[in-house]
């Protein structure tokens, strides 16, 4: 996952239905399409000979001839139209990720497969090319304190997220706007995107939220769904708050797999020669943030920010080396060593030194505050109750309680409220899902949850610590062949997995 994503705390949370839909009864005739060139920023989409447009839906589809805004579309049409299957769209979750390339991203696995598709991407309503939401300025960054404690810098968090609300509330017009910014309208914007390409089905490639994405638009729009593959999803009875508290334990444990790694190499990054002495070592780095920041390169770092740091990484086992690398640095930091931040850590300084970073998460707080409960929202509105959990966390998640109990949206603030209840999720449209045992972004057993209700699915785990199965080798990761034989094969046609199943761990046990 991208720091910018991981920054403005889209971490892939769950979906929303509750029977019936009353705003989708009158259907609505998508507007006519006029393709032209890609802009020019898209670069994957200009060398892969792309076209694009925007298409008119409604700002609210309970109201299809009042006021509309338009989204985002890019098409590579299908270069084997004698198996043309079809229209592919995809997410690359968030939420808030911007999507209009994504599609295309997949032909490096999918090979052929993707051949057979019109790749159609899009910005989600409000996101990238589409009809955007700003929030007012954000003025100039606070200055980090020389020193600090754990509840000054949970204020600190209040009184910012606090700011944010305000700033998207009162800016321009987002007052009509956010009260349309949720996962059902993606999902209403996406069978848009379907009828105005005049076909009967789609077929969709999700991964994190936007594998909780897909899962909406199968309750919201059964007979309209053709290949489905959700990557990396969660369970759908949770709201959002609960599925981050959830990630604790995992990504504790995924900190313990890494020490070991790290303590098997003692000799190379000095952290400790056993597991526990590496993770002994990464909390006194921890607890002393907590009164005195970390200075490095000109920034300070407190326990927050580390804290983030640390789950940044220790998502993915091809990490283990770049995060002993940033501890080993940053331990010498504090002890008040001069050191200059390796490779990876000063790429997320340099992000947090950016002039954007104050707006990174506006996309993100736009859906995870606009739904009802899962894949988004379920925010508590009293601040002390962030403040309570964080506080009992640290018990049996020392590292990463504080982090995952926090405040981490500013939903407690926001001023508008959701206009539709939250997307109960059951029924059995054939998907194919897919989940790393040892996510600890978003754990197994929401996806078994998930799967338990969408019955006609059948679940590829992978034995790998990863946020994401599908396509790995194409992110400079280990891939997973097995997962991607059993994407690429049932998008080009073939039938579902028999039963669930199992991949080898990929290159061997670590």
């Amino acid at each position: 996952m991208r720091i910018t994503s991981l920054l403005a705390a889209g971490l892939g949370i769950g979906v929303l239905l509750a029977g019936a839909v009353p705003v989708a009864a009158q259907p609505v005739t998508p507007s006519a399409l006029t393709w032209g060139s890609c802009p020019q920023a898209q670069k994957e989409l200009v060398e892969a000979g792309a076209e694009c447009t925007h298409l008119t839906v409604p700002l609210d589809y309970a109201d299809p001839g009042g006021r509309t805004i338009r989204i985002a579309v890019s098409r590579v049409k299908a270069k084997d139209q004698a198996h043309r299957r079809g229209i592919l769209l995809s997410n690359p979750g968030g939420p808030g990720g911007p999507g209009l390339a994504t599609t295309v991203g997949l032909r490096a696995t999918l090979k052929e497969v993707a051949d057979r598709y019109d790749l159609i991407g899009f910005d989600p309503r409000f996101l990238g090319e589409s009809t955007p939401i700003q929030c007012g300025p954000a003025g100039a960054p606070e200055q980090p304190r020389t020193t600090t404690s754990p509840r000054l810098d949970f204020e600190d968090t209040v009184r910012r997220s606090r700011s944010t609300a305000l700033r998207c509330a009162r800016h321009d017009d987002n007052a009509a706007l956010l009260p349309h910014a949720s996962s059902r309208n993606v999902a209403r914007d996406m069978d848009a995107i379907r009828a105005a390409l005049g076909e009967r089905k789609l077929s969709y490639y999700g991964v994190s939220y936007g594998a909780d994405l897909g899962a909406v638009y199968t309750q919201m729009f059964p007979q309209r769904a053709d290949r489905i593959v959700l990557d990396s999803s969660t369970d759908p009875d949770a709201t959002q708050y609960e599925l981050f508290r959830r990630a604790g334990r995992p990504l504790e444990e995924g900190l313990d797999e890494w020490a070991a790694w790290t303590a098997r190499r003692a000799d190379t990054y000095r952290l400790g020669r056993t597991g526990p002495e590496v993770r002994a070592t990464v909390q006194k780095l921890l607890d002393g943030a907590e009164h005195r920041p970390v200075g490095i390169a000109g920034t300070r770092l407190g326990a927050p920010l580390l804290r983030l740091f640390l789950r940044q990484f220790v998502q993915h086992q091809e990490n283990d080396a770049a995060l002993a690398r940033t501890v080993r640095t940053l331990v010498d930091a504090a002890a008040g060593k001069e050191v200059e931040p390796n490779p990876e850590l000063a790429g997320m300084l340099d992000f947090l030194n950016s002039p954007d970073v104050a707006d990174s998460m506006t996309g993100g707080a736009v859906f995870m505050c606009g739904d009802a409960g899962w894949p988004a929202g379920g925010w508590p509105r009293n601040p002390e109750t962030y403040w309570r959990n964080m506080v009992r966390s640290r018990g049996d998640q020392p590292v990463f309680g504080p982090l995952v109990n926090d405040m981490t949206a500013p939903c407690a603030f926001w001023q508008t409220t959701p206009r539709e209840s939250a997307v109960r999720i059951g029924n059995d449209v054939p998907v194919l899902m897919l989940q790393a045992r040892r996510d600890n972004n978003v754990p197994y057993d929401g996806a078994l949850a998930l799967h338990r209700k969408l019955r006609g699915s059948r679940l590829v785990t992978a034995d790998i610590r990863s946020h994401g199965v599908f396509g790995r080798g194409a992110e400079g990761r280990t891939a997973v062949p097995c997962a991607d034989r059993a994407v690429a094969e049932y998008l080009g046609g073939g039938a579902l997995p028999v039963t669930d199943f199992t991949c080898p761990a990929p290159g061997g046990t670590r």
